[in-house]
């Protein structure tokens, strides 16, 4: 999966299309993704010891990582991603239209 945590992404498809946020985490093995503000579902919480309150709560739930696309840093535009091997050998993430590096 080539988006990770912390990449700021844009919705392409689903209720919530156009929204931009950043993601909280990634679910490779489901091959979903958790953005911020994105795909939000009331939720019935019981009082925990973490929770002191109980009562409905607004929860971000997974997104399939095809329907979110990475913007590049370069021009704010959504972009796929490709990779690239350094100099020292390391696989870094680019920008398909830009070039950009991704991982810097």
């Amino acid at each position: 999966m080539k988006i990770r945590k912390g990449d700021r992404v844009k919705v392409l498809a689903g209720k919530d299309r156009g929204k931009e946020g950043v993601v909280m985490s990634a679910l490779p093995t489901r091959g979903k993704v958790i953005v911020e503000g994105v795909n939000v579902a009331k939720r019935h919480q019981r009082p925990t010891r973490m929770t002191m309150q109980g009562g409905i709560i607004d929860k971000d739930m997974p997104i399939q990582v095809s329907n979110v696309a990475v913007i590049s840093p370069g021009d704010g535009r959504p972009t796929r991603v490709g990779y690239r091997v350094d100099a020292d050998g390391r696989k870094v993430r680019i920008c398909r239209r830009t070039g950009v590096d991704l991982d810097s």
